[in-house]
């Protein structure tokens, strides 16, 4: 990664967040319904989403000053949207209005909390080149961290993530929801965090074991990412680099729901880096902001506050003393 002050002060440990931003419209059901079925739900919520947005949100609630790079529409989203992000202390004056609807995800949850999910990207399709380079001349010098994904335009992900890595910030990809990326872009790459599934369609290995994560994690580098953190769930994860390869446990809870899990997990680890902990540290941290985050329903609500993820890895520790 870039090199860092060891304690930068709050004014330039900022995290510059590009990405998606949607309304999620999620319903909670105790199995989810057979092709051509209709079946009766238990709850419904409208809440702020979008890999962005979450990521944007999460990093503002564990402590960095965050400023986020997205479109909304002009429709009936778009205002509800600013207000999540403003009530989380996001900086939106690069949150663009443009003619036509806010992007929606559809999601479902079924009683063992996993998900599936439907994002309609609308007007997260808008964003462009230029609105990317105004902000970040604007705000790179206050920033140590961008954090961006793959819900936006792969050219404008490529074209936020080069203009990062010129002017000197660390870049965090999240490379979700994954596809086939031009292999340009892994020099340009700090840290890049897929789950068991991303790791096996942007590698072609199956990563279905700890040996096989390696494996993954080792063709990220091959490639020229500094450090690739392949994160399996319940299985922990493995984070592989130049000095070798070490594994981190996983945070056994119960779990409620998914969704938004790795986007607690990404803004933790980006906030905590643009502060100047070290990579395990922040991993550690973002680990116990992902295992709070499914003990809860819902993407935006989910996420932790600081204060929450302290008192768990709190308790975590105490818990490995009596072991």
């Amino acid at each position: 990664m870039h090199a860092q002050n060891p304690r930068p002060s709050h004014d330039d440990a900022g995290v510059l967040v590009i990405g998606s931003v949607t309304m999620d419209v999620t319903t909670f059901s105790s199995r989810l319904p057979r092709p051509g079925e209709t079946f009766l739900g238990d709850a419904f919520t409208l809440v702020l989403g979008g890999k962005g947005a979450n990521q944007a949100v999460a990093a503002g609630r564990a402590g960095a000053p965050i400023r986020f790079v997205g479109c909304v529409g002009d429709d009936l989203f778009a205002p509800l949207v600013r207000q999540s992000l403003t009530e989380a202390d996001v900086d939106i004056s690069h949150l663009r209005e443009v003619p036509g609807q806010t992007g929606v995800a559809h999601i479902r949850v079924d009683a063992s909390g996993e998900n599936d999910i439907v994002m309609v990207p609308l007007a997260n399709a808008e964003l462009s080149a230029e609105q990317i380079d105004t902000a970040l001349e604007e705000f790179a010098p206050s920033s140590r961290v961008m954090l961006t994904q793959l819900e936006i335009p792969f050219a404008l992900t490529m074209h936020a993530i080069r203009g990062a890595h010129e002017k000197g910030l660390t870049v965090i990809l999240d490379p979700a929801p994954a596809h086939e990326l031009d292999e340009s872009i892994w020099p340009l790459v700090d840290v890049v965090t897929p789950n068991e599934t991303e790791a096996s369609l942007l590698t072609g290995i199956e990563v279905d074991s700890r040996e096989a994560a390696i494996r993954a994690g080792r063709w990220f580098i091959e490639r020229g990412v500094a450090h690739a953190l392949v994160t399996m769930a319940g299985a922990g994860s493995v984070l592989v680099d130049a000095d070798g390869v070490r594994d981190i446990p996983a945070h056994r809870v119960e779990v409620v729901d998914t969704t938004a899990a790795g986007d607690a997990f990404a803004g933790y680890l980006a906030a905590s880096l643009a502060a100047g902990e070290e990579l395990p540290a922040a991993i550690d941290r973002a680990g116990a902001a992902g295992a709070l985050a499914v003990t809860r329903r819902g993407a935006s609500p989910s996420l932790p506050h600081a204060a929450e993820v302290a008192a768990c890895l709190e308790a975590l520790a105490s818990e490995e003393d009596r072991a």
